[in-house]
Protein backbone atom coordinates (compact mmCIF):
# COMPACT_ATOMS: atom_id res chain seq x y z
CA UNK A 1 0.00 0.00 0.00
CA UNK A 2 2.86 2.41 0.88
CA UNK A 3 4.41 1.89 -2.46
CA UNK A 4 1.07 3.02 -4.15
CA UNK A 5 0.66 5.81 -2.25
CA UNK A 6 4.19 6.84 -2.92
CA UNK A 7 3.65 6.55 -6.67
CA UNK A 8 0.59 8.48 -6.78
CA UNK A 9 1.67 11.18 -4.28
CA UNK A 10 1.37 14.78 -5.05
CA UNK A 11 -1.53 16.67 -5.87
CA UNK A 12 -2.88 16.61 -9.18
CA UNK A 13 -0.93 12.81 -9.83
CA UNK A 14 -4.28 11.02 -9.71
CA UNK A 15 -6.00 13.33 -12.66
CA UNK A 16 -3.07 12.66 -14.71
CA UNK A 17 -3.39 8.88 -14.58
CA UNK A 18 -7.22 9.40 -14.97
CA UNK A 19 -6.95 11.10 -18.28
CA UNK A 20 -3.88 8.60 -19.00
CA UNK A 21 -6.55 5.77 -18.43
CA UNK A 22 -8.48 6.80 -20.86
CA UNK A 23 -5.49 5.77 -23.27
CA UNK A 24 -2.12 7.67 -24.80
CA UNK A 25 -2.15 11.17 -24.77
CA UNK A 26 0.37 14.01 -25.82
CA UNK A 27 1.50 16.64 -23.34
CA UNK A 28 -0.72 19.23 -25.31
CA UNK A 29 -3.40 16.78 -24.85
CA UNK A 30 -2.82 16.07 -21.49
CA UNK A 31 -2.88 20.11 -20.90
CA UNK A 32 -6.21 20.72 -22.76
CA UNK A 33 -7.76 17.94 -20.69
CA UNK A 34 -6.02 19.74 -17.40
CA UNK A 35 -6.11 23.27 -17.16
CA UNK A 36 -6.17 23.59 -13.73
CA UNK A 37 -2.40 22.60 -14.08
CA UNK A 38 0.65 24.36 -15.16
CA UNK A 39 3.04 23.37 -17.76
CA UNK A 40 5.62 22.45 -14.56
CA UNK A 41 3.60 20.84 -12.58
CA UNK A 42 2.70 18.38 -15.83
CA UNK A 43 6.06 17.84 -16.36
CA UNK A 44 6.56 17.05 -12.61
CA UNK A 45 3.66 14.62 -12.64
CA UNK A 46 4.70 12.67 -15.68
CA UNK A 47 8.31 12.89 -14.43
CA UNK A 48 7.58 11.05 -11.06
CA UNK A 49 4.89 9.20 -12.79
CA UNK A 50 7.41 7.83 -15.22
CA UNK A 51 10.29 7.08 -12.24
CA UNK A 52 7.83 4.84 -10.10
CA UNK A 53 7.31 2.62 -13.36
CA UNK A 54 3.36 3.80 -13.76
CA UNK A 55 4.06 5.55 -17.06
CA UNK A 56 5.84 5.55 -20.06
CA UNK A 57 7.47 8.37 -22.84
CA UNK A 58 7.03 7.48 -26.21
CA UNK A 59 9.60 10.05 -28.17
CA UNK A 60 9.20 9.29 -32.22
CA UNK A 61 11.59 10.73 -34.48
CA UNK A 62 11.34 13.75 -36.85
CA UNK A 63 10.04 17.29 -36.52
CA UNK A 64 8.75 18.57 -34.21
CA UNK A 65 9.83 15.43 -32.19
CA UNK A 66 6.29 13.72 -31.07
CA UNK A 67 5.85 12.53 -27.30
CA UNK A 68 2.98 10.04 -26.04
CA UNK A 69 2.60 9.33 -22.48
CA UNK A 70 1.15 5.96 -21.70
CA UNK A 71 0.49 3.93 -18.52
CA UNK A 72 2.64 1.14 -18.59
CA UNK A 73 0.85 -2.45 -17.15
CA UNK A 74 1.47 -1.41 -13.86
CA UNK A 75 -0.09 1.84 -14.49
CA UNK A 76 -3.34 0.05 -15.95
CA UNK A 77 -3.43 -1.79 -12.93
CA UNK A 78 -4.33 1.63 -10.89
CA UNK A 79 -7.59 2.26 -12.24
CA UNK A 80 -9.65 -0.30 -10.09
CA UNK A 81 -7.76 1.35 -7.22
CA UNK A 82 -8.50 4.93 -8.33
CA UNK A 83 -11.77 3.71 -8.91
CA UNK A 84 -12.04 2.46 -5.47
CA UNK A 85 -10.87 5.77 -3.45
CA UNK A 86 -13.38 7.46 -5.72
CA UNK A 87 -16.17 5.22 -4.60
CA UNK A 88 -15.28 5.46 -0.60
CA UNK A 89 -14.37 9.79 -1.38
CA UNK A 90 -18.43 10.00 -2.66
CA UNK A 91 -20.09 7.90 -0.05
CA UNK A 92 -17.97 9.78 2.68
Amino acid sequence: MEITLSALHGRWTTLVVRELLRGDRSYSELRMALPMLSDKVLSDRLAQLGEAGVVERDRRPGWPPRVRYALTPSGHRLGPVLQALWDWGAEA
